[in-house]
């Protein structure tokens, strides 16, 4: 038997017990060092991209951007955006609204999702409240929620993820923390996390810790820095404080492959995402 033979039935018996114990097969994927792909969300570039959608995606996509996070396709028609994303390489991948909208025909709206070329369909706002003083009942109320638009999104064909800011971390319910309330009563299967690292730290919390506490229920991470000011206001990717580097390679370890630039309220998204690509692309952990 020569080498290439045995190595190849090696690697297949790997790979078959992998399959049938369960193990997912990016397990089996050779060990990275650095993101192979990154992508932004579209509020971190609005003001660019009211002025003109193509030039700006055209710009990003040079700058090495694959993947957008966005509300609705630009231009004229939904056929001309896609047509512009794929001859830019640019996956359009996800997006969504807040639980109020949300819950608000489901099923139209996961369709127009869809429609649109998402995969991931995200709710950056899970309570019906400011969430500046969470309870443990209302944790569970928001729970119950996303498990709905969870199972309502298995059934039309679309991943569902929610997202966090500091409000579940800051302040614990008489049961706990809101984070781990939401996490605890919601089903893995359906119901995944969109972890916003800057949110998680902002709330006073450890993202590191937080991954290794739920791993599996990851699907996005959006990435962005936190200064050394005293308000630990946003910075763009690379110039603050936050080492995405354990973070990225326990993520990666999980399975995690969407890592999305954001910064809010950025007025020079363009130079900003510009400087996190650099900075990401050469990252190594």
């Amino acid at each position: 038997m020569n080498t290439n033979r045995r190595q190849f039935i090696t690697t297949l018996g790997v790979s078959a017990i992998g399959v049938s114990s369960g193990i997912p097969l990016w397990a089996f994927e050779k060990k990275a060092d650095k993101l192979e792909k990154i992508g932004f969300i579209s509020g971190i570039v609005e003001n660019f991209l009211k002025e003109d959608w193509k030039g700006t995606l055209e710009k990003l996509a040079k700058q090495g951007y694959t993947e957008m996070e966005f509300g609705d396709f630009m231009g004229k028609s939904l056929s001309e955006f896609k047509s512009v994303c794929k001859n830019l390489g640019m996956n359009p991948f996800a997006g969504g609204s807040s639980m109020g909208d949300m819950l608000k025909d489901t099923d139209k709206k996961i369709a127009k999702a869809l429609e649109s070329g998402k995969k991931y369909w995200v709710c950056y706002w899970p309570w019906l409240t400011d969430a500046k003083n969470i309870t443990a009942d209302e944790a569970k109320t928001a729970a119950e929620n996303l498990n709905k638009l969870g199972a309502a999104s298995k059934k039309g064909g679309i991943k569902f993820c929610w997202h966090n800011h500091n409000w579940e971390f800051q302040k614990a319910t008489s049961e706990g923390l809101p984070f781990d309330l939401l996490m605890k009563n919601t089903d893995p299967a359906t119901v995944k996390t969109e972890m916003d690292l800057y949110w998680v730290k902002k709330g006073g919390a450890d993202p590191l810790e937080f991954l290794k506490k739920y791993p599996g229920r990851y699907e996005i991470l959006h990435v962005k820095d936190m200064d050394s000011t005293s308000e630990k206001s946003f910075a763009c990717p690379g110039s603050g404080i936050i080492d995405f580097r354990p973070i990225f390679r326990e993520a990666w370890d999980q399975g995690i492959r969407h890592y999305i630039v954001e910064k809010d309220g950025e007025k020079d998204g363009i130079e900003c995402l510009k400087s996190s690509a650099e900075y990401l692309k050469n990252l190594k952990f």
